[in-house]
């Protein structure tokens, strides 16, 4: 049963994680958990105000002696991404999250779990409410629709808040303090054409289906190796195409910009004469698959099965061309930073391929700490596309978080953690968009932190969070509050 994740430790933080899995909060879908959030605020008899694009502040007064110290924002966001195995039935806008403890992790059956960022929001919540707790003036801000947009950060005007520090929740990895992040920007690509009615006599219809990859976090796990389903995909299809008389009709691949495509379906047409060596290019390309990333996936599933005839193709050359500029689009790390070694400095993601009504629409997600490397790789981008016929628009861009390695409230927080745990954390910059480098816009003075537990493949089904690092990250921000 969910319910049993809120009895564990510390259980103010933990209780309102299990309520807040109880609301359905998909991106794009912030009303019921808002509302939440401001009845919440006002429960505690504390002052709870809501902005013109959605975001919640709720702010508590200082403990007694601590007045003058400084404001501390707290601050998380409300949304979850919602991805979900094809195996199971599961409605975002209107189920709970089906959450269980497996050893020392909370997870999600079969869906993504949420505590990206449920379990910052946990957090504030539980400072909020927590009578006994030391600290100066505190606020908690709770942004809405950071996973598509950053809608919350963006929508957020200079004066709103009060805090001259932001303790940011949504980092995750426990024992490292986080003190920039990477700027991203969306690429839109569509290719527009007349369907093509005429196929060939002879010819049969195959559905060919890539799951069981891992997918992730597109900025967290891009380093890992993952296989992207798109890439996949065609580079299978352009062997298809070119040897077997293969013909497609229409593709989709992905699902989400900032999460790896951990699924892709093709159906296309064959003559009749070649069927049983697709079956042959099939099972060769599974294993192929299997044996490059063996000990990365280990569930890789690439199959073929008879479907019905599709009535229309897609033309010729617009197949070719986007075989051709898929298979030359980069995907994965381009770079890494060189003053903070083994962080990723830029890369892309693939993210969506998906054709519909004479329309293949294409998405693509950079990511990069540099804005000149960011405006290299999405003008390398557009070009590849260009050369295809392709339309290419630019949307969604925000500016990285810079670091500021003289920044008093890292001092602070460095000898804390080492104090309360016998070492000193890591200071790291995140290849992962965090709201900190858009909040740092409209409040350029502002000392920022970020940090978080431990949790593993956010964005995937296989979501998870350490029970005993919630336990350590609560334990240390308690006594950061109380030194601030």
């Amino acid at each position: 049963m969910s319910a049993e994740i809120k009895n564990l430790s510390p259980q103010p933080v933990w209780g309102n994680f299990y309520a807040l899995t109880q609301i359905p909060r998909p991106t794009g879908h912030m009303e019921a958990v808002t509302r939440f959030m401001v009845d919440f605020g006002k429960g505690l008899g504390l002052e709870t105000l809501q902005d013109e694009v959605g975001n919640v502040l709720i702010r508590k007064p200082a403990s007694p002696g601590m007045e003058e110290h400084k404001t501390v924002t707290m601050q998380a966001h409300l949304d979850m991404v919602p991805q979900k195995n094809s195996s199971v039935k599961h409605d975002f806008l209107t189920d709970s999250i089906d959450a269980y403890i497996d050893g020392e992790w909370v997870k999600a059956r079969e869906t993504t779990l949420g505590a990206d960022n449920g379990i910052g929001a946990a957090f504030a919540m539980a400072a909020l409410a927590d009578k006994n707790l030391k600290h100066g003036p505190l606020e908690a801000l709770f942004t809405i629709n950071e996973e598509v947009g950053m809608d919350g950060a963006f929508g957020l005007k200079p004066g709103f808040l009060k805090g001259e520090i932001l303790l940011n929740c949504d980092s995750e990895e426990e024992g490292q303090l986080f003190v920039g992040c990477a700027g991203g920007a969306d690429l839109n690509v569509s290719m527009q054409f007349k369907e093509d009615t005429y196929i060939p006599e002879g010819d049969v219809a195959v559905k060919i289906s890539l799951t069981g990859l891992k997918g992730g976090h597109s900025g967290v796990d891009i380093h890992l190796g993952r296989a992207n389903a798109n890439k996949l995909m065609f580079r299978f299809l352009k062997e298809a195409v070119r040897d077997y008389g293969a013909r497609l009709s229409s593709v989709d691949g992905g699902s989400l910009r900032n999460a790896i495509p951990r699924e892709a379906f093709a159906v296309m047409t064959i003559p009749g004469d070649n069927i049983e060596a697709l079956w042959e290019l099939v099972s060769d390309y599974q294993e192929t698959f299997r044996t490059e990333y063996k000990g990365i996936e280990e569930n890789i599933s690439f199959v073929a099965e008879m479907t019905e005839m599709p009535a229309t193709l897609i033309p010729e050359e617009i197949q070719d061309d986007l075989i051709n500029a898929i298979e030359g689009c980069q995907n994965g790390v381009i770079s890494m930073l060189v003053d903070f070694p083994g962080t990723v400095e830029s890369s892309t993601n693939l993210a969506i391929v998906h054709s519909s009504n004479e329309l293949i629409e294409i998405q693509l997600l950079v990511r990069s700490s540099s804005e000149s490397r960011k405006e290299s790789v999405c003008s390398s981008l557009e070009s590849v596309f260009s050369l295809a016929g392709a339309k290419v628009e630019y949307d969604g861009a925000y500016g990285g978080w810079q670091p500021n390695i003289d920044s008093p409230i890292l001092t602070i927080m460095e000898k804390t953690y080492a104090e309360l745990f016998g070492k000193k954390p890591a200071v790291k910059v995140m290849h992962a968009g965090l709201e900190c480098g858009i909040i740092q816009e409209s409040y350029p003075n502002m000392d920022m932190i970020s940090i978080g537990p431990d949790l593993q493949h956010p964005h995937s089904p296989d979501e998870r969070v350490s029970i005993p690092s919630v336990q350590r990250v609560w334990d240390f921000i308690v006594a950061t509050l109380a030194r601030i």
